[in-house]
């Protein structure tokens, strides 16, 4: 892996051409609980699996961001935690020259759209190392993440009910 510097691309500085350059990709964290092992290993039923995927994102510098994604998978067997995965693949980007509109739809649909694939990648590899089937995420639409976490910030922005800003989570199904 070449080493990437954080200093502005060379050339953009003194141009008005949008830039838009991955400065780094990496795994922030990454938790796996078995808390019933070894006798839930005895148990022959198919899992219940439950995933949540949240995004955040974090300004760093003027015109540098970090996007996360955040999943948390839990596996269940009759009513037992058979494990549970928490992994936040985070990833470092750099703008340049971008409206303010667009730069929020990059950082809510394209920034979270490049991480995904190393998220389901890390995540399907330590399922597999603890010993059970990889289970791979389904795809996410994130432009609909997107669209339905601006309509709660609005709904929120209006005092309407139900507009909690946690409930922005996306829950896949099984």
């Amino acid at each position: 892996m070449t080493e990437q510097s954080s200093a502005p691309q060379d050339g953009a500085a003194g141009s008005n051409e949008p830039g838009f350059r991955i400065q780094r990709i990496y795994l922030k964290d990454l938790s796996l609980e078995q808390p019933n092992a070894p006798e839930i290993f005895l148990v022959v039923a198919e899992p219940q699996v439950q995933v949540e995927v949240d995004v955040a994102v974090k300004r760093l510098s003027e015109g540098l961001f970090e996007v996360s994604l955040t999943s948390t998978m839990t596996a269940r067997v009759e009513g037992k935690v058979l494990f549970l995965v928490e992994a936040n693949q985070s990833g470092i980007f750099e703008f340049s020259n971008i409206p303010p509109e667009q730069m929020d739809l990059m950082l809510g649909i394209s920034c979270p759209t490049i991480l995904y694939p190393y998220l389901r990648s890390n995540m399907a590899d330590i399922i597999g190392r603890a010993g059970f089937q990889p289970i791979h995420l389904n795809e996410i639409n994130f432009h609909a993440m997107y669209e339905h976490r601006l309509m709660k910030a609005q709904q929120a922005a209006a005092g309407a009910p139900g507009a909690a800003a946690d409930e922005s989570k996306i829950i896949l199904p099984n």
